[in-house]
């Protein structure tokens, strides 16, 4: 603050400044905790209270789990929990119970990477971290419940992320029930024989392998030797969400490439149908209903088994299995397992020379493509590569319905992340297979009806023909004719008759996989899982719950260069050998054995898959949580059929991974009956972002935001020119504004208004510190109407307000909470400071009912000086739990309104009219108003259109 605006501020003893912000905030904050103003009573157990406020309909406010930086917070950060935060006072104020809490989602990478850099436990400078950003948060006057809140690495907590681990990995998916059941129930028919075994064979003949072997195939929690994201940069695998569109590591930019290990999954596609079905009972922005459907990527379509010499069958899933007669080749993905098994010694007599790629064998050919397939990233194999490539397997399979024996390849176009990892090439009608075709020289058959004059023979052709709206041809056999038909009731034929073969069925395919949730870090929930001599897996019995995770002298994971595919994972837990190598008597009657723990730990994500429901009831040290408490806050209700939080407020940036990941595990809890609420989060809010200018010198580099200059439009700094464009906020950047420089600057009043009154929440928004005083001066303004600033003392009368007073007021009161409950926190700001200025232009002291509605209106946005001000005028409970101003409706509705009386589209005149006036009155005046009649001279009315009481139009004859 500059010394003359320093003089101009303290020029008044009792003038609202910066400085008296900071001590009416701190004293408000301290007193606010010690009085437990925003604790939210539950209905029972240990944080009942208040059961008057109990009774009232409830409202559970969230905003999404932040992650404790070292950085701390920049300005950008708070906008979603100070909206959250005026959401949740006008609620209270307007009569609802408001459970609003915060915690910390402190597991993951950063942690563990600034760790392995310093030396530094994870847990020091998470908790460190913690301490500083709760600092930080407490300033803002953040309404929070501070008795429920938390961090994922506390024991206590993650406890229960093991828990709920244990309840998914003893359960499987009845489709029939479509729903989760324990896995008892499925051991239970298979010792009866109401289930067969795949052999046949009853349960008690198979070894307790083959039962394990068995059960993994139902689990909703497994372990498999699948294809992962392996990232040696990083030396962890990775989920598929977790891998960007370039094909690298979202956390680090590294290369992913693809391995084969064996790791721990979630069956989230067992629940895919529900995740994409639910969406529509929920009230979300449809952009991100649109991102997860998408995610999901439902198709429907139909599986074919091409038999090939042998026992085998490739299986393949196809949504144009009208074409099934214009398959000529097949191709695997190069990881399919049934590659090894289907390659012969030999090349078969007479395989084409450029199906070979130049090997001896077909062993050598499949391994040498497979190293270079292993080396791409699935963006880089999907790419639209003008050369394809891949290699002969040697084997061949037949065409179920041609009778055929096609050629089967391995091509890096084709991935196991979709469908069976398996296709069967028309190359006459798609893209990529009419380009492999014509690098490897395969045959094309015309089966769908060009609309062009291209003709019918592919040879000819420069590119596939590809459409649904045409008309079969060449696609018959002796018993089946598909020829005429089009492609919906030629798939429906087709389907009918490999069904009825045995060689195929109608079904669903989904773009969803199942959620690899292993990790080799060490900064994570470790599993609650043993492995015994056989490698058979064990839970752990409730009773040794939490497995807490060891200390360790070195955290890093092993990791590589990051181009180096051929590497594998090696974790920070499997060298603590006394940790990994245990005793145990898990209480099965096998009394103590030795066993294996597992090494690797639960994502970042598995913390914040169910953290909404330990907000519910964080005490509790017998359930997850107690049945009552979170029917009540969360249960199902008119409206909310699936039940879930009120209102979940965070980035857009999480459309997929988290709130796909935890509507899953709400779902798994639901099933097996620990929770009432099917899905987590009913209403979800995606806030915009603040963004900031970057400035960069000629190199490319930010420089420091703070230290530009501007000068006739161009930037510079330290006398050079520098670049500016708008983007993130960030340290890295140089552009971060901490919200502890603005509170210092102008109090956390401001800072609170300034944010709100930006723009609409859910549009981004630039920063502009210039700007930040315009609402400094509207509470100055405020106080003043309230505060004489030479005396401290309050100005207000004990008179009544006159009518035009009452109408600026009540029509303020009306349209701030109409506002504030609609989440147009910018417009509710308009409108507090349009009806300040007016209170402020109309000069004498304010009539105490203005002054008190005037306080309450700014309560939810400006909660310290409100605080303040109603003490001031006398009143000895908080601000806080008063209630929202109610408007008066005669007050609202204007006196008179104006309506404008056209004559040919041109304004001839004005009428002052009551807002209530009928269209036959209205009408009546306008065509009697002389300025009309003028217009009209004499001339006849062909139409008048009255639009009461805005707008008379008159059209003459």
């Amino acid at each position: 603050m500059s010394e003359t605006n320093f003089a101009a501020e303290t020029a008044a003893p009792h003038r609202y400044t910066a400085a008296m912000a900071a001590d009416i905030e701190a004293r408000w904050q301290d007193f606010w905790d010690a009085e437990g103003t925003y604790e939210a009573p539950n209905p029972t157990g240990d944080l009942a209270g208040d059961p008057e406020l109990a009774a009232r309909p409830k409202k559970f406010i969230m905003d999404m789990f932040p992650y404790p930086s070292g950085a701390g917070l920049h300005v950008g950060h708070p906008l979603g929990y100070i909206a959250t935060d005026v959401f949740a006072r006008h609620q209270r104020m307007t009569g609802h119970n408001v459970l609003h809490t915060l915690g910390f989602d402190a597991f993951g990478l950063p942690a563990e990477q600034y760790a392995v850099q310093t030396g530094t436990h994870p847990r020091v400078s998470t908790e460190a971290n913690i301490e500083n950003m709760t600092a930080q948060l407490r300033r803002l006057g953040l309404g929070h419940d501070k008795r429920r809140s938390f961090a994922t690495i506390e024991s206590e907590y993650y406890k229960w992320t093991q828990w709920i681990f244990l309840q998914i990995f003893n359960s499987w998916y009845d489709a029939e029930a479509d729903r989760a059941r324990p896995i008892t129930e499925l051991v239970e028919q298979f010792e009866s024989g109401a289930r067969p075994t795949p052999d046949g064979r009853d349960w008690s003949a198979l070894s307790a392998t083959e039962r394990a072997d068995i059960l993994g195939e139902y689990r909703l929690a497994y372990a498999s030797d699948a294809p992962v994201n392996w990232s040696p940069g990083l030396g962890t695998v990775l989920a598929n969400e977790e891998v960007t569109a370039d094909g690298r590591s979202e956390r680090g930019n590294f290369p992913v490439f693809k391995a084969k290990l064996r790791q721990w999954n979630m069956r989230i596609t067992a629940y895919a149908d529900r995740l994409l079905n639910d969406l529509d009972g929920l009230d979300w922005p449809e952009a991100i209903k649109l991102q997860q459907r998408n995610w999901i990527g439902r198709s429907e379509g139909a599986r074919v088994d091409f038999p090939v010499d042998g026992a085998d069958s490739i299986t393949v899933f196809t949504t144009r299995q009208d074409t099934l007669f214009g398959a000529t080749y097949m191709v695997l993905a190069p990881e399919h397992e049934l590659v090894e098994r289907i390659i012969p010694a030999a090349w078969p007599e007479g395989t084409h020379a450029v199906w070979t790629g130049g090997y001896a064998s077909p062993a050598e050919a499949v391994a040498a493509y497979r190293k270079l397939a292993a080396a791409k990233s699935d963006v880089e194999r999907q790419a639209e590569a003008k050369d394809k490539t891949g290699v002969f397997t040697g084997a061949y399979a037949t065409n179920p319905v041609s009778g055929e024996k096609v050629p089967v390849f391995i091509a890096d176009y084709v991935l196991m992340g979709y469908g069976t990892g398996a296709i069967m090439a028309v190359p006459a009608h798609d893209a990529r297979d009419f380009a492999f075709a014509r690098a490897f020289e395969l045959p094309m058959r015309c089966v769908v009806e060009p609309s062009d004059d291209r003709g019918t023979d592919p040879s000819t052709w420069e590119d596939a023909f590809a459409s649904y709206d045409a008309k079969l041809v060449n696609s018959a056999n002796d018993e089946i004719s598909l020829d005429g038909l089009g492609v919906v009731d030629a798939k429906a034929r087709i389907t009918e008759w490999l069904t009825a073969h045995g060689v195929g069925e109608g079904t669903v395919n989904f773009r969803l996989r199942d959620w690899l949730f292993s990790r080799q870090r060490y900064w994570g929930e470790p599993f609650p899982i043993v492995y015994d001599e056989d490698g058979i897996a064990h839970p752990l019995p409730e009773s040794m719950l939490p497995l807490e995770l060891p200390e360790v002298d070195d955290y890093s994971p092993r990791t590589f260069d990051p181009e180096d595919a051929d590497t594998r994972p090696e974790t920070p837990l499997s060298r603590n050998a006394d940790w990994v190598n245990v005793t145990l008597d898990l209480g099965d009657g096998n009394g103590p054995k030795k066993y294996r723990r597992e090494t690797n730990t639960m994502p970042n994500w598995a913390g914040s898959c169910w953290y909404e429901l330990r907000y519910l009831d964080p005490n509790n040290d017998q359930k997850l949580v107690d049945p009552a408490i979170e029917q009540y806050w969360m249960g199902p209700r008119e409206g909310q059929s699936t039940g879930g939080v009120d209102l979940y407020v965070g980035g857009a940036e999480h459309a997929v991974l988290h709130l796909l990941y935890a509507r899953f595990w709400s779902k798994v809890l639901h099933d097996l009956g620990h929770i009432s609420s099917a899905e987590p989060f009913h209403k979800l809010y995606n806030q915009g972002m603040i963004q900031a200018f970057v400035y960069r010198d000629s190199r490319g580099i930010a420089v420091p935001a703070a230290e530009v200059e501007e000068q006739d439009g161009k930037f510079y700094y330290q006398g050079e020119k520098v670049s500016r464009v708008l983007g993130k906020m960030g340290k890295s950047l140089k552009n971060a504004v901490t919200p502890d420089e603005i509170c210092t600057e102008y109090g956390a009043d401001t800072l609170r208004l300034y944010e709100m009154a930006m723009g609409p929440l859910d549009v981004s928004r630039p920063w502009d510190t210039r700007a930040v005083v315009g609402q400094y001066r509207l509470l100055q303004r405020l106080w003043r109407n309230v505060v004489d600033e030479e005396t401290g003392r309050v100005t207000v009368v004990d008179t009544e307000p006159d009518e035009e007073t009452l109408r600026a007021l009540h029509k303020a009161i009306d349209g701030v909470g109409q506002d504030m409950a609609g989440m147009r926190f910018n417009t509710a700001i308009a409108k507090v400071t349009e009806l300040n200025n007016y209170l402020t232009k109309a000069g004498g002291p304010l009539s105490r009912s203005v002054a008190e509605a005037l306080v309450l209106l700014v309560a939810p946005l400006a909660p310290h000086i409100a605080e303040e001000l109603w003490r001031r005028l006398g009143h000895t409970g908080s601000v806080v739990h008063q209630d929202f101003p109610v408007a008066d409706p005669a007050y609202v509705v204007d006196e008179t309104v104006t309506c404008v009386v056209q004559v040919k589209g041109k304004v001839k005149a004005r009428l002052e009219i009551s807002p209530s006036i009928a269209d036959e009155e209205l009408e009546a005046l306008a065509l009697a108003d002389p300025a009309v009649v003028a217009a009209l001279d004499g001339a006849g009315i062909r139409k008048v259109i009255v639009r009461a009481p805005k707008l008379v139009n008159i059209v003459p004859a």
